[in-house]
């Protein structure tokens, strides 16, 4: 006969219980991108909706900007650091391959013996951990979990690709998900079209590079992140309707229930595509903040999340569409009651 094994009884209800987030000292004009990509302020604002955005200094690394965002979050949920029990990281752009960084974050927050660990789903990697970590909360594997998106995407970028040096930026957006009375986070939508897995990519493995560096010397030219951007606009225009409205369906509701949509900010082109083929209701907020934080990838979310609640267009309690999209190409969505925010 076999031994009964027990079970960890979880939760029926999870929410964002917290909301925190850190931008880079720096703002960084279309003036100063400009000219290594022979372009102007004006192309920038018609192509991608960007004004400004944040570049972080050296001393602004991934995990520095994490425990910032993380310290926020934690003080906007009100909990104390001791009943954090799980970390994901978000990021694409921590540069070792191993040990991941969620574990040096978590150390440095004073979490003791917590699990910790990295995804990697480009733009969409915040929407993905929330999404894990409140099936982890459900399943009673954790009572609270501390997601964060974090990117220095300065890091892996050449200043002078003109498809990529104007739109990508620094930052990071933290949220404590655990459990709540009622319903916070709904089902996700979630999925990935590896046909299109080239259209964001790095330009070549590093071992490529070190035989090239064998080889040329100085010459030779690094990895960096690379995107087909017209392959990338016309995936979204045409793919994501169906994942925003698969995720208000399985979330019970129609977009008249929506307070908010908080899409990642890729492009404010497709943003306005976006709200424009869902027929969003007149009093739905949209975030915007690509505007003045450029592409943040996988912190996108969070920081235009905190960007609508700072400038009094939405507030906590208030229902909101999460989506994002980004290299894999993967995609996630999901309705969530928005957080207090520090």
């Amino acid at each position: 006969m076999a031994a009964h094994i027990a079970q960890t009884p979880g939760t029926e209800h999870t929410a964002l219980l917290g909301l925190g987030v850190y931008r880079p000292e720096r703002v960084v004009t279309n003036e100063e991108v400009a000219g290594p990509i022979n372009s102007s302020d004006e192309w920038i604002q018609t192509r991608s909706g960007i004004k400004t955005r944040r570049f972080a200094s050296a001393s602004e690394t991934i995990q520095s900007m994490s425990v910032a965002a993380a310290d926020g979050a934690i003080a906007a949920a009100g909990i104390p650091v001791e009943s954090v029990g799980c970390v994901i990281v978000a990021t694409s752009t921590h540069l070792m391959q191993t040990p991941a960084i969620a574990p040096a974050i978590a150390t440095e927050l004073g979490m003791v013996g917590v699990p910790a660990f990295d995804i990697s789903a480009g733009c969409a990697g915040f929407c993905h951990a929330v999404a894990l970590a409140s099936d982890l909360v459900r399943g009673g594997t954790a009572t609270n979990v501390l997601v964060i998106g974090v990117e220095k995407l300065t890091d892996t970028i050449d200043p002078t690709d003109r498809s990529t040096a104007f739109l990508f930026a620094d930052g990071a957006g933290a949220v404590i998900v655990g459990a709540s009375d009622t319903t916070g986070i709904g089902p996700v939508e979630w999925g990935s079209d590896g046909s299109q897995h080239q259209a964001i990519k790095q330009t070549k493995d590093w071992m490529t590079y070190l035989d090239e560096v064998a080889e040329h010397g100085s010459e030779a030219t690094r990895p960096y992140l690379a995107m087909e951007g017209t392959a990338v606009f016309r995936w979204a225009a045409h793919s994501l309707e169906k994942v925003c409205r698969g995720a208000i369906e399985r979330a019970g509701l129609t977009t008249d229930d929506l307070d908010a949509m908080i899409p990642h900010q890729a492009n404010g082109r497709i943003i306005e595509i976006m709200a424009r083929v869902l027929n969003l209701p007149e009093h739905c907020a949209l975030a915007n903040d690509i505007a003045e934080s450029g592409n943040t990838s996988a912190a996108s979310v969070p920081l235009a999340m905190e960007a609508l609640l700072r400038k009094g267009e939405s507030s906590p309690g208030d229902t909101a569409l999460l989506i994002a999209f980004g290299a894999g190409l993967s995609y996630a969505a999901q309705v969530v009651t928005l957080p207090p925010w520090k």
